[in-house]
């Protein structure tokens, strides 16, 4: 049975002080016994301090990105052994932003995915089509295409520790909006695609997420879908009450 999980994407917001604020209002507001895997990511600055608050607590922390080398003259960037020495075991790959804003292409992405797995982490792989690809009605060989360039070459072995997210980046901040059944026709189709490559166990144990702009006004429509397992959450992730209530909308 596939795992429920709401992830919460912190960008680039909140500083140390705000850091520890909003998790002591998530650990007040977040039931204590759940079925749900709830995740956090703040910025690199504050994950050592974000673990250690929430050791006693049933909130995993995850990193928003890591560099797909073990170490050398890459100023700025964060290794998964830098990571996991402050206690970090999941990260999220390929964001829509990293794709779009640094110019992650997907064979680089693919390289990170191998760091992170050979290092026994959990992997959150982000994907998605823009709107562009979405009113040529590309997107479905846009998702594709992605998922077989950037994960898709994995072990089989290796898809315990795999997350996937969707993201309808033409439903994000651009005034479009994606209905639950299209949340779900596109989720439907990505599991297709994971069982025509790996077949129907791994297919059905997968999670997938959708992130596109999941909000509490909608979060129990879209995760009654069949297909979809969660969330990745962004601005809502950012004030302890819409994400409290996007948890308890699962």
């Amino acid at each position: 049975m596939r795992k429920k999980i709401v992830a919460g994407n912190w960008k680039m917001h909140k500083n140390a002080e705000q850091t520890e604020d909003l998790l002591n209002d998530l650990i007040a507001k977040l039931p204590t016994e759940t079925a749900v895997q709830v995740i956090v990511a703040p910025t690199f600055v504050n994950l050592a301090s974000a673990v250690a608050h929430l050791e006693f607590t049933n909130l995993t922390v995850a990193a928003q990105n890591m560099h797909q080398a073990e170490g050398g003259a890459f100023t700025g960037e964060i290794s998964a052994d830098m990571l996991q020495s402050v206690g970090v075991q999941t990260v999220i790959l390929g964001h829509s932003e990293r794709r779009a804003i640094f110019h992650e292409t997907d064979a680089i992405i693919a390289n990170k995915v191998d760091t992170a797995l050979e290092h026994d982490m959990t992997v959150i792989f982000c994907f998605g089509e823009e709107l562009k690809d979405r009113q040529s009605k590309n997107h479905f060989n846009v998702v594709e295409n992605q998922l077989k360039d950037g994960l898709l070459h994995i072990k089989e072995s290796d898809w315990g520790n795999v997350v996937l997210a969707y993201e309808p980046v033409w439903a994000i901040g651009t005034g479009e909006t994606a209905s639950p059944e299209q949340a779900q026709e596109m989720h439907e189709f990505i599991r297709e695609v994971v069982l025509k490559a790996f077949g129907k166990e791994i297919a059905e144990n997968v999670s997938i997420l959708y992130g596109g702009s999941v909000k509490p006004e909608n979060a129990k429509e879209i995760f009654s879908k069949p297909d979809v397992d969660g969330g990745l959450i962004g601005g809502a992730a950012l004030k302890a009450d819409d994400f409290a209530a996007i948890v308890n909308a699962i």
